[in-house]
């Protein structure tokens, strides 16, 4: 597969090349532009339902492609980690849009860095690669809120996402005019790689089967797509969920994992039930899975996945691999899940998936295995398997306590001005994304000794003080909403509460903070008192200047730290260090975070994203050597629970993954 010319010279160069060319017709009286006009005429990808294929310029066409987010990647590495991909055998890759990252304030749109989607899809023209584009809005994806961004729940309270609500279509053609407008060069019909976009993103698992609001998404995504590339859904083979995803005139896909040779052929015969013709198209073929906070690392064997991917290809089924490069969920992108089972489980910061290649890009025995078996059905590329690239292993770096995050300074520094409430503020109603919010009040005189503080429907994770010494830890992962206080201890209680992601599946109103009451019981029950009076902090930490403001207005240690044993009593602290590297031949590493408690790290200003190696079983953090440099590294980290006594962090040139 050889993509054309214009894909390989980039989108920015076609217009140069356009512009001299004019110029050169002109003087030659050649019309260069009627021969692109031709050009892309002649380029064209459809469905031959009757055969039950894909059909690319005139020739029948089969795809096996690798989910591939550039949200959870460097950009410095997007191009060798697509070059990995395709010498693996695929011939696409299949791109989720992660809205929230590009549009993290009402009115404010990001497009460079690690948010620059052009840059992504002339990677993968680079690298030969067509893609699959899934837009959403909706991707699940495990990322906070399924790339939902929080502001649509300050700006519409009550906002019901994903079905015909007027606020939240009304948001989605405003994004898709930001976006898709910029990919519509992009499509195959118009010269560019994109052969597929997805429609919403199984959304028959969501059940609500709103049939307007899917056609009004499709006419939405037409207005970008103008027949240049096939439009499609992916639904799970359950019940009657690819129904309910159903678009009229939309080619429908499933998904589905590990299976029997009986079990394909169920799935196959389900899809056939409701499309009869066409070719089969398994858009999300997992070769691993997601890992949540104090469980077992979610890993699947090659064997047996392997023998469903040969069965699928034997078959004729297009594949994509979901996930075939997972990486990090960088800074607090990390979503969560509940499944509708009622209990929470939060993301670990890893997504490394178990997939074909590791969290770092280096192809693992999967990928190996896999190629093989794709090299029986279509041909392998001339692109050679990169070898597991070098790794460093650092000598440990001793950090500095510099302050509890609950001091005056801190506070003004990090934390947002002071609001007075009679109630309790969600996140969203504070217009705050993630990080921490600070409830503060007066307790009442009890006489019930002790007494039981509680708060009702906690989200996430609350950590008590009262006098701004540590009390107890409340959650609702481990459904923990109550704990002991004894009369006399003081009277300033704050709860510190930790937005742990938002769920990204099924259940999208998963505001944060405390969305119910916080209640003590002053007598023998039933007598409660319910709190009021709050004074309410947020602290974001989503600007790394106001660590560096910090930090010039300290002394190390001048503030509340660590007691002897390394607790943090007085709140979450911040430490401070530098990794100096004195060689300029810089390779990947990794964070060990043994013997630290649960917190989030920066390097340089990088906030690589949450840790919690007591929780497990997660217990290295991935550093990329693009965020390294020679010489001195700043690390930053905020420990919420306990530091090792000798406040030393240490390094790994390996991953640790499973130790739960």
């Amino acid at each position: 597969m050889s993509l054309t010319k214009v894909h390989k010279i980039g989108l920015g160069a076609v217009v140069i090349v356009a512009i001299l060319g004019l110029t050169l017709g002109l003087v030659l009286g050649l019309d260069e532009s009627n021969g692109q006009q031709k050009q892309n005429e002649e380029r064209s990808f459809y469905i031959d339902y009757d055969r039950d294929t894909f059909v690319m310029d005139g020739k029948d066409f089969r795809y096996v492609s690798g989910s591939f987010h550039y949200f959870r990647a460097l950009p410095q590495t997007w191009r060798s980690k697509l070059r990995t991909m395709r010498a693996g055998g695929l011939n696409a890759v299949d791109l989720y849009v992660q809205w929230s990252l590009h549009n993290p304030k009402d009115n404010q749109y990001v497009w460079d860095g690690i948010a620059n989607i052009t840059d992504v899809i002339e990677a993968a023209i680079e690298e030969d690669l067509y893609v699959i584009l899934r837009p959403g809005p909706y991707i699940c994806a495990e990322i906070d809120n399924g790339g939902l961004p929080y502001w649509l729940f300050n700006k519409y309270p009550g906002i019901q996402v994903r079905i015909s609500d007027a606020n939240y279509i009304k948001e989605v053609k405003i994004w898709y005019e930001k976006l898709m407008s910029q990919l519509t060069p992009y499509m195959y019909g118009n010269g560019g790689p994109i052969i597929m976009v997805q429609l919403e993103n199984e959304y028959g698992a969501f059940g609500k089967c709103d049939k307007q609001y899917l056609n009004v998404l499709k006419e939405e995504t037409e207005k970008y797509t103008q027949g240049k590339a096939v439009l499609f859904t992916v639904d799970r083979p359950y019940d009657d969920e690819l129904v309910c995803g159903q678009i009229p005139g939309v080619f429908i896909t499933t998904d589905f994992g590990l299976m029997t040779d009986d079990e394909v052929d169920t799935h196959a015969a389900k899809v056939r039930s409701i499309q009869p013709k066409g070719p089969l198209v398994n858009t999300e073929f997992y070769t691993g899975w997601l890992t949540h906070w104090q469980e077992k690392n979610q890993r699947r064997p090659a064997g047996p996945l392997a023998a469903t991917l040969r069965k699928m290809l034997k078959d004729g089924w297009n594949v994509d691999f979901y996930m075939y490069f997972g990486g990090t969920n960088f800074g607090f992108w990390a979503g969560a899940n509940d499944w509708g089972l009622g209990k929470y489980m939060a993301d670990i910061t890893s997504y490394d998936y178990d997939a074909p290649m590791d969290e770092a890009g280096d192809p693992s025995m999967k990928y190996t295995i896999f190629r093989d078996i794709i090299g029986e059905y279509i041909p392998l590329p001339a692109v050679r398997v990169p070898d597991r690239a070098p790794k460093m292993k650092h000598e440990p770096v001793l950090l500095s306590s510099v302050e509890s995050i609950l001091s005056t300074s801190s506070r003004n520094l990090l934390g947002t001005p002071a609001l007075k409430s009679d109630k309790l503020l969600t996140f969203e109603e504070l217009n705050q994304n993630s990080g921490f919010v600070l409830y503060e009040t007066t307790l009442p005189k009890f006489t019930r000794d002790p007494s039981l503080l509680t708060i009702n429907d906690l989200r996430d994770r609350a950590q008590i003080y009262v006098d701004e010494f540590y009390l107890g830890t409340l959650s609702r992962e481990n459904a923990i909403s109550s704990l002991p206080i004894s009369a006399g201890w003081g009277s300033k209680l704050s709860i510190l509460v930790e937005n742990q992601g938002r769920i990204n599946f099924d259940v999208l109103d998963d505001y944060k903070g405390i969305l119910g009451n916080v209640t003590i019981q002053i007598y023998d029950e039933p007598y409660t008192q319910e709190l009021s009076d709050w004074t309410i902090t947020g602290y974001p930490f989503d600007s790394y200047d106001k660590f560096t403001q910090l930090f010039a207005t300290l002394n190390e240690g001048a503030g509340h730290g660590v007691n002897g044993k390394g607790a943090a009593i007085h709140g979450p602290v911040t430490f401070k260090g530098e990794l100096v590297i004195e060689t300029s031949e810089i390779h990947d590493t990794y964070f060990d975070m043994t013997g630290w408690g649960k917190g989030f790290i920066f390097i340089n200003g990088f906030n690589l994203g949450r840790y919690w190696p007591v929780a497990g079983p997660q217990v290295t953090m991935y550093l990329p050597k693009e965020l390294l440099k020679s010489g001195a590294n700043e690390i930053v980290l905020v420990e919420l629970q306990k530091a090792p006594t000798d406040k030393m962090v240490h390094f790994a040139d390996s991953a640790i993954l499973d130790e739960a």
